[in-house]
């Protein structure tokens, strides 16, 4: 089972401020035991959304929205991918997450399943799908 541990943005990563020490600090701690323990996919830190930009799909067309994009509470600032036996092993390693945004400061993470191929009913297009991961798509 896959899931997304999602950190919600804050005024200051929206505003580009990166982490100070401590909280690399914290945060290399519980990757390293994520990865110890096999678990750890992927994580990453995402530039503020003036560095992006959206594309819209609505009435048949496509549009093309540059950021930066005001609804701080609503953005994605980083994301820790894992694979898990378990809903419930994912959501131990999930209370152990750091305070993302530093201690004592007021913060969210989201965590989501990601859907496996399997979860889909069998097609043609899933098993063109299957094809095209690394893993068999399991």
């Amino acid at each position: 089972m896959r899931f997304m541990i999602i950190v919600k943005a804050s005024a200051d990563t929206e505003a580009g401020v990166m982490p100070e020490e401590p909280l690399l600090a914290a945060m290399a701690r519980y990757h390293e035991e994520l990865a110890k323990a096999g678990v750890l996919l992927d994580a990453n830190g995402l530039r503020p959304s003036a560095q992006g930009w959206r594309v819209r799909h609505s009435d048949g067309r496509t549009t093309l929205i540059d950021g930066p994009f005001t609804e701080t509470r609503e953005l994605i600032a980083g994301y820790t991918l894992i694979q898990t036996r378990s809903r419930e092993e994912a959501l131990e390693w999930t209370r152990r997450f750091p305070a993302p945004h530093g201690p004592g400061v007021d913060a969210e993470i989201e965590v989501r399943q990601l859907f496996e191929l399997d979860d889909f009913a069998p097609s043609p297009s899933i098993e063109r799908f299957r094809d095209m991961t690394v893993d068999g798509g399991g």
